[in-house]
């Protein structure tokens, strides 16, 4: 079996000697009990303590994580802000973030949500670089890693080792373990990609800081602030941006599509993202061009990619059948209205109550207020005084057969009065349920009852048993 290769973190790829490598998968032959089997034949690194954190930090990481923003607080207080700088500044935060990193390294080349022209895939390549997360290559291994183990160890950024974790704290020491192993033989071909990779650190100089400051500096004479703030303060926000994908989407918001992972939805975490924040939806439906389904959520990289589609730069958009994206949020909804089901107290099951017969109901109801309706029979002691057409209504049915007056010979009852008087059942009829009552026997509130597949065998029908006698008056 190959051995699944070291990941260092994202601001540094691996070495070029790596680069062109068999394409041959390497995950073809790994073990099917692969997340287990790794788990106990893979020893972690040791923990990290007072006597060895030194020799666990990623220094070129850290370096890079703590100058960078050094640089911008420095130039915050220092250097003033042109407002021609802060508008360029904003414009290459969603340049290298949402062009580069959620259209180009995210959507395209993790996912493959789409296919994009070579002038295309070479302006999203550019982009990216500018954004100093480590070549196409490597983001997309680690990420592809991220979706195939999930909340697992072998995720290298497992948003169950808490927030930090999953935010920074897995770039700024060594892994613990190997991340899962993750096929990228598809980028390895790629003609762009191995541009990128071969000439990364010449791009991230060039994109990350150099060209910034020359926009400013021939633009309006800013070269400083363009350094500062569209260059250093700039890649602090794309940073913590993309970051807030494995931190804060695993953290805030709902789980409309399925909640056996971390992954959320949330308006938020969008914002912070630059559209990624339906990171719920994004795990069920990895491959779709589309973070978010709704006109109003916020997404604008699903809108920038079809608009390139529109001109001819993009096209094979994969979307999710609508179908199954449907079966998804039904299925989450009947989850919860499950769980919200459960919580509630029901009716008697049927077959939990004795069997009486006309003659043993018609004793006990001189000894207790009895009512037959629909085959059941009721104690309505505790609502006599209750009811709202008065206690005497009822007083003149107890021992008798109450099934027309109250299904709309009298009154034609609410639903709530219905769901109240099936809490009152004691007993069944033996032979008393007319013909045609089936959907009455029921009560509202449970017609619709969400059930599980195993739950084969109807709670409502009668018992077969006779338990006649003083069974019912406990």
């Amino acid at each position: 079996m190959k051995e699944a290769a070291t990941l260092t973190p994202p601001l540094t790829p691996p070495s070029e000697s790596k680069e062109l490598k068999s394409d041959v998968p390497i995950d073809i032959d790994i073990p099917d009990n692969y997340v287990s089997w790794t788990i106990k034949n893979q020893k972690e690194r040791p923990p990290i303590g007072w006597n060895n954190w030194w020799k666990e930090l990623n220094y070129l990481s850290l370096t890079i994580l703590t100058v960078t923003p050094a640089i911008a607080i420095w130039g915050a207080l220092h250097v003033p802000l042109m407002w021609q700088t802060a508008v360029f500044s904003v414009f290459y935060y969603f340049f290298t973030g949402l062009v580069g990193i959620t259209a180009g390294y995210h959507r395209l080349w993790a996912h493959r949500a789409y296919n994009a022209s070579k002038p295309l895939q070479y302006f999203l390549a550019f982009a990216g670089s500018g954004a100093v997360e480590g070549s196409i290559k490597w983001w997309a291994r680690g990420h592809r890693a991220h979706h195939r183990y999930t909340d697992t160890p072998l995720d290298p950024y497992n948003a169950h080792e808490g927030f930090w974790w999953s935010h920074v704290g897995w770039m700024l020491v060594k892994p613990r373990r190997k991340p899962g192993v993750a096929d990228v033989s598809d980028l390895s071909k790629n003609e762009v990609v191995r541009w990128q990779h071969r000439w990364y650190r010449t791009l991230i100089l060039f994109c990350g800081f150099i060209l910034p400051t020359l926009v400013c500096y021939f633009g309006w004479g800013d070269a400083l602030g363009g350094f500062v703030y569209a260059g250093a303060a700039r890649l602090c926000f794309v940073h913590h941006s993309t970051f807030c994908v494995n931190s804060l989407a695993h953290w805030l918001g709902d789980t409309p599509f399925d909640d056996k992972h971390t992954p959320r939805d949330h308006m938020i975490t969008a914002f912070c993202t630059i559209g990624e924040g339906y990171h719920n939806f994004h795990h069920q439906f990895p491959m779709d061009y589309r973070n978010a389904i709704k006109w109003y959520q916020y997404d604008p990289t699903k809108w920038f990619i079809w608009v390139c589609h529109k001109l001819g730069l993009a096209s094979h958009l994969k979307k999710f059948p609508d179908n199954e994206v449907a079966k998804g949020q039904l299925t989450m909804q009947l989850k919860r209205l499950r769980e919200k089901q459960e919580n509630l107290t029901w009716a008697p099951d049927s077959n939990d109550l004795p069997v009486v017969s006309w003659e043993s109901f018609q004793e006990q109801s001189l000894k207790r207020p009895l009512v037959v309706i629909a085959g059941f029979i009721h104690d309505v002691g505790s609502f006599m005084d209750e009811h709202p057409g008065g206690r005497h209504l009822i007083v003149k049915m107890i021992g008798k057969d109450a099934t027309t007056a109250f299904f709309g010979g009298v009154y034609d009852h609410s639903n709530a009065a219905h769901n109240l008087l099936s809490m009152m059942r004691v007993g069944v009829l033996h032979g008393g349920i007319q013909h045609g009552l089936d959907d009455k026997r029921v009560p509202p509130a449970q017609r619709l009852r969400v059930a599980r597949y195993t739950e084969l065998a109807s709670p409502y029908a009668s018992s077969t048993a006779c338990s006649d006698g003083e069974g019912m008056l406990g």
